[in-house]
């Protein structure tokens, strides 16, 4: 594609990486990323994915921006309080980077929209805080054949990996084979969190969608990233395929998203 004056001034130094270029940030400008929630994770990630000029970004989530938002969510602040969040993110992308489209979806995701929405995109970047939202993403990406970047963060904990199930790799039913039981795992809102992990875990996540974009680097699929900032360390854990994975598994018993159909429709913000 050709360049405007103000492209190649803004993307000035993402084209001077051998590894991205004219070429690749070209594939960025034409790209679309559907980011599930635009809270804790989904502020880092909207806010660079838009800077680093993906053209079309889809944000989902029905909530509205609360005052208790704001230690985190950085994609929101103190005047939008009260607006929804996926139109406060709107807002902010218009403001860093007038040349990206977002697509606002103000409501939940559910097994009955799942399908359709994710299809409408390339990539999904789940930025969701609850176990029924996550697996019911996992499950509709595989069914589609989509990559998948989730990550999770908890008080000073967080995880990141890559779902790539269409070329062969684990999904993330190989790595908890279902949710766990209701009220086992606290919330953040029940735990807390804190703001800055979150939004390490967030630009991780971003940066993880971008090389996929690209096929660039080493990608995350297959591997597990354990962060843990009380202690100022990562480590890494090997993610294999199950064979006996409900989902990917050699003899699959989820074919289609009916057993979340009667699931309790969770928040999608992260945290």
């Amino acid at each position: 594609m050709d360049f405007t004056e103000e492209q190649i001034h803004r993307y000035a130094r993402h084209i001077l990486l051998p590894e991205v270029g004219g070429t690749g940030q070209a594939r960025l400008l034409g790209a679309r990323v559907l980011v599930v929630g635009a809270g804790g994770l989904g502020s880092p990630l909207v806010l660079y994915l838009a800077a680093a000029g993906v053209g079309t970004i889809g944000v989902i989530d029905a909530d509205v921006v609360d005052l208790s938002n704001l230690q985190r969510q950085i994609l929101h602040t103190t005047e939008r309080i009260g607006m929804t969040k996926v139109d406060s993110a709107a807002a902010a992308v218009a403001a860093i980077n007038p040349g990206v489209r977002l697509e606002t979806h103000t409501e939940r995701l559910t097994a009955a929209n799942a399908l359709e929405l994710i299809g409408a995109y390339d990539l999904v970047a789940d930025g969701s805080d609850n176990f029924p939202t996550r697996f019911l993403i996992n499950d509709a990406c595989h069914l589609l054949g989509k990559t998948l970047v989730s990550a999770a963060v908890l008080r000073f904990d967080g995880q990141l990996s890559t779902f790539r199930t269409h070329q062969g790799g684990p999904c993330y039913r190989c790595l908890y084979p279902e949710p766990p039981p209701e009220g086992s795992v606290p919330t953040c809102a029940e735990a807390g969190v804190l703001g800055a992990v979150v939004g390490t875990m967030g630009s991780l996540q971003a940066t993880e969608v971008i090389k996929e974009l690209l096929g660039i680097g080493r990608s995350m699929a297959g591997r597990l990233l354990i962060c843990d900032a009380l202690a100022g360390g990562f480590r890494e854990v090997r993610l294999k395929p199950d064979p006996a994975c409900p989902l990917c598994g050699t003899q699959p018993t989820i074919t289609d998203l009916s057993l979340h159909a009667d699931q309790a429709e969770g928040s999608v913000c992260a945290g």
